[in-house]
C-alpha cells in the first residue's frame, strides 16, 4: 500500500498502454505512482477532499506530473494552464509527454513554467533521472511555502505597536531614535524588540531582515 506521504509522480495519458508502461518503468525504481486516463480525472482528483490537495492548497506529497500533450477532451496543455493559474506548477512540476510533431508546444510550455518534455520514444534511464530532479524541486518548493505559511503567521501573532518597532529595527534605527520616533521609551522599546525577536524566531536585527525577505 502507497503511504499517503511517499513521493508520488502522476501519470495524466489517454494511451492505457503507456500508463502501465510508466508505472511499471516507475515501480522498478521504486518510485510510487497514480495514473489517469484524462486531464478531468486528474483535476477530479485534485478536487477530492480525501485524495487531492490539503487546505493549504499543496499536495499532500512531494510529487511531478508526466502530461500528454494531446488527448481527447481537456488537452494537457490547456490543463497546464489550469495548473498554473492555481499556483501549482512550483510544487507539482510538469513533465510533458510528446510526439515529434508536440515538440514546439513543449518547448513554450518549458518557457512558461513547465519543467521539461520528453519526446516519444524516449530514454528510460533519461526520464526517471528528470523523474527524480522534478521529485527533489518539488520537495524544496514545499518546504518554501510550508516555511513561508509560518513566517506569516508569526507576523500575524504580532501587535501593531510591535509591528512598528519590528519595522523600525529592520530600517537599522537604535532603541533611542526608535523611542524618539514612536513616542515611548527606550525601555518600552527594548520589551517590543525582545519580544519581536521571540515571535519571530530571531536573534539580531540582521537575521530579522533577512527572514523578512522570505515572507
Amino acid at each position: 500500500m502507497q503511504p499517503q506521504s511517499a513521493d508520488t509522480v502522476f501519470i495524466v495519458d489517454d494511451d492505457g498502454g503507456v500508463r502501465e508502461a510508466m508505472a511499471w518503468l516507475l515501480r522498478s525504481r521504486r518510485i510510487f505512482s497514480e495514473a489517469f486516463e484524462s486531464a478531468e480525472r486528474f483535476e477530479q482528483h485534485l478536487s477530492d477532499p480525501m485524495l487531492g490537495l490539503r487546505p493549504d492548497g499543496l499536495p499532500p506529497q512531494a510529487c511531478c506530473l508526466l502530461l500528454d500533450v494531446r488527448m481527447p477532451g481537456m488537452s494537457g496543455l490547456a490543463l497546464f494552464d489550469r495548473l498554473l493559474e492555481r499556483g501549482l506548477v512550483a510544487v507539482m512540476p510538469v513533465i510533458f509527454l510528446t510526439g515529434h510533431a508536440d515538440v514546439p508546444t513543449a518547448v513554450d510550455a518549458v518557457k512558461r513554467g513547465a519543467f521539461d518534455f520528453c519526446e516519444k520514444p524516449f530514454s528510460d534511464n533519461q526520464l526517471v533521472d528528470r523523474i527524480e530532479q522534478a521529485l527533489a524541486q518539488s520537495r524544496a518548493a514545499r518546504e518554501d511555502r510550508s516555511l513561508q505559511s509560518r513566517l506569516r503567521q508569526r507576523l500575524a501573532d504580532l501587535t501593531d505597536r510591535e509591528r512598528d518597532v519590528m519595522n523600525l529595527v529592520v530600517e537599522g534605527l537604535p532603541n533611542k531614535l526608535i523611542a524618539d520616533r514612536l513616542d515611548i521609551s527606550v525601555r518600552t522599546v527594548e520589551v517590543h524588540r525582545s519580544r519581536v525577536f521571540d515571535k519571530m524566531e530571531v536573534r539580531s536585527a540582521v537575521e530579522l531582515a533577512n527572514v523578512l525577505r522570505k515572507v
